[in-house]
């Protein structure tokens, strides 16, 4: 891809053309490179950045506003823009950078594409940069949800993990496609305890992992939406009375069942004493049985009769 490529990708056409081949340079080419510029498009990129928000996202405070920002100005946001723009068919990189594969590493290519933005700030000023920030950030606010806060997918998909006691998932390279200058990385994702198995594809390995994620955290919500809800275990109702540090437990009123058990076993004891006391009948003959005196023919006790 030649210069006048990348300049209508931008949209802006430099009219210092030193700044815009500066701020290609990686400082692995030559002593006039891009860190400088750099450090100026970092921040002038916070700044478009937290106007975007600002007017975007009116209900939101100022902590989740400065996370919103963080996460989109992060390393692995200004990359992906970079690989839209397929900024890295111009770089301008030493002999080292370009055999160790430098044009398609995360970090050049995201602190090039901040020292672009520098290099429009200085060569037209910052609505001009202000505008082309936005124009390609456009697309990556449409896919913002405020509730995540910006987080990415494998942040989203640890946090959910986690607050379901869950084993943290698994990432491992399964294979690399496309030519050197473009490969694409093909990412497996694991969730053993749910037996999920994932793929995702990207740019580079932490894309690929950030593929995966997206698609593992969606198979886990709808596991876990599918699976039946456990039953609660039923404990002992009780009553804790916390006195001098010595508790004492009242159990639950007994229920009608245990109520009729109980007056039973009461009746029993009662029924049984009761056997065992003499009836007015029995009394009756006891009576008959004794002698009588000869006078007032009252029945004489065993006493008086010995006595006599």
């Amino acid at each position: 891809m030649d210069i006048a490529t990348l300049q209508s990708r931008l949209g802006h056409t430099f009219s210092n053309a030193a700044l815009l081949q500066q701020a290609l340079t990686h400082r692995s080419h030559s002593s006039l490179h891009n860190e400088r510029l750099e450090f100026l498009g970092d921040s002038v990129l916070n700044c478009a950045v937290a106007s975007l928000l600002f007017d975007r996202f009116g209900k939101i405070d100022e902590g989740d506003l400065s996370r919103l920002r963080a996460n989109l100005v992060k390393q692995q946001s200004l990359y992906e823009i970079a690989q839209r723009l397929e900024l890295s068919q111009c770089l301008r990189l030493g002999e080292g950078e370009l055999k160790s594969g430098g044009f398609r590493r995360p970090s050049i290519l995201a602190d090039t594409l901040e020292a672009l933005f520098g290099a429009i700030f200085l060569d037209a000023g910052f609505d001009v940069a202000n505008r082309v920030i936005s124009a390609l950030y456009a697309p990556v606010l449409e896919t913002v949800d405020p509730k995540t806060l910006g987080k990415d997918a494998k942040t989203l998909l640890q946090e959910f993990l986690q607050g379901k006691k869950i084993q943290l998932p698994q990432y491992n390279v399964v294979a690399t496609h496309g030519a050197a200058h473009n490969q694409e990385f093909e990412i497996e994702c694991l969730v053993p305890k749910l037996d999920i198995h994932v793929f995702g594809t990207g740019g580079s390995r932490r894309a690929g992992e950030q593929a995966a994620a997206k698609l593992a955290l969606e198979s886990v919500q709808q596991v876990l939406a599918k699976a039946p809800v456990a039953p609660k275990k039923t404990r002992q109702r009780t009553t804790q009375l916390k006195l001098a540090g010595i508790a004492t437990f009242q159990p639950d009123a007994p229920t009608e069942s245990e109520k009729t058990s109980e007056a039973r076993k009461q009746v029993r004891p009662e029924a049984a004493a009761g056997s065992s006391r003499p009836t007015k009948t029995s009394a009756a003959r006891e009576q008959d049985s004794l002698p009588l005196d000869a006078d007032d023919s009252k029945p004489v006790s065993s006493n008086q009769s010995k006595s006599a």
